[in-house]
């Protein structure tokens, strides 16, 4: 249903374009998503889904997401909802998120997750062990759902065994649209991290939720609602993106011949074959408030219009990056979007980051061809956030 168009924006401006299915979006996402470079406005107003501005360029998304005066992250569903939660550190504007982050800096730094490399090479090998003697898996449900996952949920604390129940939670949250299915399903998350938090708080580990629960925010104990928001948060966060991430990325790997051949024959090209994938397949698009009246690139912004920045397209510029198009592990090094920017650069960026490099290490080392299987589509949830549901490959044993 088309939202009536506001007043302060001009026809010239309004371009169609649902977010959450649109006819244009084929089963290479990022890739058809940049139509829009070729056919709509650089900033348009889309009347779908409440109505609300689409950023598209680099340039426009790196200054949107910078200016927290104008472009608020407190609420952060398009279309707009009743009494939206609090997402702690990610709905907090600047001063207010910083101290939430900083508590949790250390832990993502550099050396804390180089720490972790052993564990993580592991639980990849294991994961790759299990299907190699079958020749074929469903790349997502088999390594890419279960990876990235386990390792947050060994970093957290939370019970390994639990795994699939909590990452069908998370995928059912971001395929919500109402209210009364975002509040249900929040609760349901929260209630499960209050589960956790309370067996910490009686049997205190080695683990993230039980550092946390010890955390100071401008010098005072947490409070339990802060650390549920925390918590969540981090649970969506980590139940997902790094999957897509990588399920996109291996997407374009079993259709590139030289590219794995590359990969087999010299590992250290895996670094630039991770951060092109990264740069390529970005999956968040990040919505803000205008909370005042601005004009950005011509644009005027009204308080209480809905911006959505759309990280990927940002990322696949070729204003920004020549050959954007292309998978290009010999490209220049740029900084891209897929993580963000700002006040609100993704924390995880630094483990995101190790745990693609340690996939394909130990899975070039066993799995050095392999293939899409024929005849397959691969269909994708699209939205704020962006995932492939299957990924069936194959390769000779």
């Amino acid at each position: 249903m088309h939202a009536p168009v506001p007043g302060h924006v001009p026809a010239d401006r309004v371009f169609a374009f649902n977010i959450y299915g649109d006819p244009r979006l084929t089963e290479d996402v990022q890739a058809s998503y940049q139509s829009l470079h070729r056919d709509a406005p650089e900033i348009f107003y889309s009347p779908l889904n409440g109505g609300h501005w689409m950023i598209t360029r680099y340039e426009h998304i790196f200054d949107i997401v910078k200016d927290y005066e104008h472009f608020s992250v407190r609420e952060m569903q398009i279309p707009r909802i009743e009494n939206p939660p609090v997402f702690i550190p990610l709905s907090l504007d600047p001063p207010t998120n910083l101290p939430y982050r900083q508590a949790l800096m250390p832990h993502f730094s550099p050396k804390a997750v180089s720490a972790m490399e052993p564990k993580l090479r592991a639980f990849a090998a294991d994961f790759i062990d299990e299907v190699l003697a079958r020749g074929e898996c469903d790349f997502v449900h088999d390594i890419a759902a279960r990876f990235p996952v386990s390792v947050f949920m060994e970093l957290m604390g939370m019970p390994l065994d639990r795994l699939r129940d909590f990452r069908a939670l998370a995928d059912d949250y971001f395929k919500a649209r109402t209210n009364e299915e975002i509040g249900a399903l929040g609760e349901r998350i929260i209630g499960l991290m209050t589960e956790l938090v309370e067996l910490r708080q009686k049997e205190p580990a080695d683990d993230l939720i039980s550092k946390m629960i010890e955390f100071q925010v401008d010098g005072r104990p947490i409070a339990l609602g802060e650390l549920q928001s925390m918590l969540f948060v981090m649970f969506l966060g980590g139940m997902d993106t790094v999957t897509n991430v990588a399920s996109y990325t291996y997407r374009h790997l079993a259709q590139d011949d030289a590219l794995q051949a590359r990969l087999a024959a010299d590992a250290s090209l895996i670094p630039r074959f991770v951060e092109e994938g990264i740069r390529s397949f970005g999956v968040i698009n990040t919505p803000r408030l205008v909370v005042k009246d601005c004009e950005r690139f011509g644009v005027q912004f009204r308080e209480g219009d809905m911006v959505l920045c759309v990280l990927p397209l940002g990322s696949r510029d070729d204003r920004r990056f020549e050959n954007s198009a292309e998978f290009d592990i010999d490209r220049q090094a740029l900084t891209h979007l897929t993580f963000s920017s700002g006040p609100h650069l993704c924390l995880g960026h630094n483990l995101a980051r190790m745990e693609i490099r340690i996939l394909t290490e130990e899975w070039i080392k066993r799995i050095p061809r392999f293939s899409l299987k024929p005849g397959l589509r691969h269909h994708s949830r699209v939205g704020t956030v962006i995932a492939i549901e299957s990924l069936p490959i194959q390769w000779p044993v």
